[in-house]
C-alpha cells in the first residue's frame, strides 16, 4: 500500500511538473488567442481545449432583466464608538490623507497581523486533528506584486491560527492557478479541498488547481493540477464539496468541474453566460450568479441571475441549466457576488457591488457606488430588495467631494470609496456582515433587522504606499472576510498591509448571533471501542490511529477493539480513524471524532 502512495504521489508531481513548465508558453499562447479570436468574434478554438468535449456549451434562454420597488439607498446608521477606539475624522467611510497614520477603528480590537500583502479572499478552516488554519491568496493584481522588490505576493499562504495574536506562516500555494488565481480561491469546508483557477483583471485559460486540507490544514496537499476549465477568474463551489464552479466574467463562459475524485477532476457542463461571482444554495440546485452587465452590444444592466442548476448537480447526461430570474437595483455597479442565506426559514440573499457605475458602463454616473444589499428570494421568480448597506462616503455628494479633494486612492480606477467583498458567519439566522470597502477598510454590520441593517464597527489598517494604490497610502480592502463567530473574531487582508485578525467588542456583537455549536466534552479517560466489521466479512489486518498516532488493538469476546487512551491526548480534539482489510482485498475506513474536556488546573 506503502508503494502504491509513493508511485501514485510521484505520478502526481511529474504531471504537476510538466504542467507547470508549459504555463509561460501556454498563458503566452491563450492570451494572443484571446485578443485575436476576441476581435473576430469567435473563441471555440482554445474553449475546445480547455473543456473538451463540451462543444458548443449550453445557453439557457435568458430571463427578462427586471427593476421592482426598493427602499431608498440611504448610508446606514453608525453606532456609536466605545472606549479604545481611533475614530474616523469625519463623513463616515471616508479616509483623508494622514488621517489614518496610525490605524482607524470602532468597536473592533487588532488580535494578530501576519504579511505585507493581501488578495482577495481569506478563508478559515479547521482540520480533522483539530489544526486551525487561514487561507488568503496575495496577488492582488498579477503580475504587479508579484514582481515588487522585497514583496510578499507569491501565491496563497497558509497560516496557523493556533493562536490568532500570533498568525504563523506554514506553508505557501505557489501551483500557477494559485499565484495568479484572481478572485477564485474557494474553500469546501465539508471535504477540505481549496481550489482555485487561472485568473486576471479580465480572464484567463482555465487551468485549475485542487489542494487537500483535511489531513493537515497547515500544509495542503495537491491532488490536481489540470486544464478542465475554459477561462477562469472567480467562482463557485458546491456545499457537498462535489462541483467547482469556474467563472470568467469578461466572457460567456461558466465550466462545472465535477471534483468528487479530487485526482481526476473532470469538465461536466459549460454554460453560456455571464457571470462574475457565483453562490451555491445549499442543496446545489440554484446558483446566485452577479452578472457584471457586459453583454455585447451594451445594451445589458448589472444584476443577478438566479439559475436552475438542478440538472447539473445531480449529474445528468447532457445537463441544462434554466434562468429563472434577473433582478437589477438603482445603485447598480458591478455586481461582486451574492450569497443565500435564511432567516427563521425564509431565503434571502446578500449581494455586493464593487465601484462605480462608470467603471465598466461609460455612461454611467462615477459617484453611483454600488455597496451591498439584503435581496429576498423566497418567491425566486420575484426577487426584490430588501435592504441597503452603505456608507455616508458612498452616496454621490459625498463620493464627488472627496474625489475632487483627491483622496487616497480615489484617482486609482481600481480603489476608491466602494464596497468589493462581504461574508456572513453562517448561512442559518445570520445576524452580522462583514465587508471590505476598499479605501474604507472593512466594516461591519447588524443585521438582525434585515429590513433597518446598522453599522457597529469599522477597521482602517494604517496604509502603506506601493505600487498597487499608485503609491498614495490609501487602504486596499478587497478580501471576502472570514468569521471565527465563537470568539467574535473577523479575520480579513489588506492588499498592501497583509492580513489581520480582528475582534469585535461584545457591546456591539449581536446578542443573539450564531456561535461555535455546544459540544458536551468527552472526559480524558481510557477506553475501548469496538471495531465495525462488515457483516459476514473477515478481518485480515486492522490499523488504528488516534491523533495520527497509532494505537492498539484487542480482539475480547470475538470482537475487536481499538485501545483509546484520551488522557495522553495534547489538543482539544481528536480524530479516531480505524481502518480495515478484509479477506478478499475490500478495505474500509471508520473514523469518530472526540471533543476533550480541558484539563483541570492543578
Amino acid at each position: 500500500m506503502a508503494g502504491k502512495r509513493k508511485r501514485a504521489n510521484a505520478s502526481g508531481r511529474w504531471r504537476a511538473r510538466h504542467v507547470v513548465r508549459g504555463i509561460p508558453m501556454l498563458a503566452a499562447t491563450g492570451a494572443v488567442l484571446i485578443v485575436t479570436a476576441g476581435a473576430a468574434g469567435q473563441l471555440g478554438a482554445l474553449n475546445d481545449l480547455f473543456a473538451v468535449g463540451q462543444g458548443a456549451g449550453d445557453s439557457p434562454a435568458k430571463a427578462p432583466i427586471v427593476h421592482r420597488p426598493e427602499p431608498p439607498s440611504l448610508p446606514t446608521p453608525l453606532v456609536p464608538c466605545g472606549p479604545g477606539s481611533r475614530q474616523q475624522p469625519g463623513v463616515d467611510g471616508r479616509v483623508p490623507a494622514g488621517s489614518a497614520k496610525d490605524g482607524l477603528s470602532c468597536n473592533v480590537t487588532l488580535l494578530g497581523h501576519q504579511g505585507t500583502e493581501g488578495g482577495f479572499k481569506v478563508f478559515r478552516y479547521s482540520d480533522a486533528q483539530g489544526h486551525e488554519c487561514a487561507f488568503y491568496d496575495t496577488t492582488l493584481l498579477f503580475p504587479l506584486n508579484a514582481l515588487n522588490p522585497g514583496g510578499g505576493s507569491a501565491g496563497v499562504a497558509v497560516l496557523d491560527m493556533s493562536d490568532p495574536s500570533h498568525p504563523v506562516q506554514t506553508d505557501t500555494l505557489t501551483t500557477p492557478p494559485m499565484l495568479s488565481p484572481h478572485e477564485s480561491v474557494n474553500l469546501n469546508p465539508k471535504r477540505g479541498l481549496l481550489a482555485a483557477v487561472n485568473g486576471n483583471l479580465t480572464t484567463e485559460p482555465g487551468l485549475v488547481a485542487i489542494y487537500d486540507a483535511h489531513a493537515d490544514c497547515r500544509h495542503p496537499v495537491l491532488r490536481s493540477l489540470s486544464p478542465v476549465a475554459r477561462f477562469g477568474h472567480e467562482s463557485g463551489f458546491s456545499s457537498d464539496g462535489k462541483t467547482f464552479y469556474a467563472t470568467s466574467t469578461a466572457l460567456q463562459a461558466i465550466t462545472a468541474i465535477d471534483v468528487t475524485d479530487p485526482d481526476h477532476p473532470h469538465a461536466i457542463w459549460e454554460g453560456n453566460i455571464f457571470s462574475h461571482g457565483m453562490s451555491l444554495s445549499a442543496n446545489g440546485n440554484r446558483a446566485y450568479i452577479a452578472d457584471p452587465g457586459t453583454a455585447p452590444g451594451g445594451d445589458s444592466k448589472p444584476n443577478m441571475l438566479i439559475l436552475d442548476t438542478s440538472e447539473i448537480q445531480a449529474r445528468k447526461s447532457n445537463p441544462h441549466a434554466r434562468e429563472i430570474s434577473r433582478l437589477t437595483w438603482n445603485s447598480a455597479s458591478i455586481p461582486q457576488n451574492a450569497i443565500p442565506f435564511t432567516r427563521d426559514g425564509k431565503s434571502y440573499v446578500l449581494e455586493f457591488d464593487e465601484y462605480t457605475q462608470a467603471t465598466l458602463h461609460p455612461g454611467g454616473d462615477p459617484d453611483v457606488v454600488g455597496a451591498a444589499r439584503i435581496i429576498d428570494i423566497s418567491d425566486e421568480t420575484k426577487p426584490y430588495v430588501v435592504s441597503n448597506m452603505r456608507l455616508a462616503i458612498n452616496q454621490p455628494a459625498e463620493h464627488r467631494a472627496a474625489t475632487e479633494a483627491n483622496d487616497p486612492g480615489t484617482g486609482n480606477p481600481a480603489q476608491g470609496y466602494a464596497a468589493h467583498y462581504c461574508n456572513i458567519p453562517t448561512r442559518v439566522d445570520p445576524r452580522i456582515v462583514a465587508c471590505s470597502f476598499i479605501a474604507s477598510g472593512l466594516r461591519l454590520f447588524d443585521i438582525t433587522d434585515l429590513a433597518h441593517p446598522k453599522e457597529i464597527g469599522y477597521f482602517v489598517a494604517p496604509p502603506q504606499p506601493r505600487s498597487e494604490n499608485g503609491n498614495t497610502a490609501s487602504n486596499f480592502a478587497m478580501s471576502q472576510p472570514a468569521f471565527a463567530p465563537e470568539r467574535r473574531e473577523i479575520w480579513f487582508s489588506d492588499g498592501t498591509t497583509g492580513f489581520y485578525a480582528l475582534r469585535v467588542d461584545k457591546s456591539v456583537w449581536p446578542a443573539d448571533a450564531p456561535r461555535a455549536p455546544a459540544r458536551r466534552c468527552q472526559a480524558r479517560r481510557r477506553l475501548l471501542v469496538k471495531v465495525r466489521v462488515p457483516r459476514g466479512a473477515r478481518v485480515r489486518r486492522v490499523r488504528a490511529t488516534l491523533a495520527g498516532r497509532l494505537v492498539r488493538t484487542v480482539r475480547r469476546r470475538g470482537a475487536l477493539y481499538a485501545v483509546v487512551d484520551l488522557r495522553r491526548v495534547s489538543r482539544r480534539t481528536a480524530r479516531l480513524v480505524i481502518r480495515l482489510r478484509l479477506v478478499g482485498g475490500r478495505r474500509t475506513t471508520t473514523s469518530r471524532v472526540y471533543h476533550l474536556c480541558p484539563r483541570r488546573a492543578r
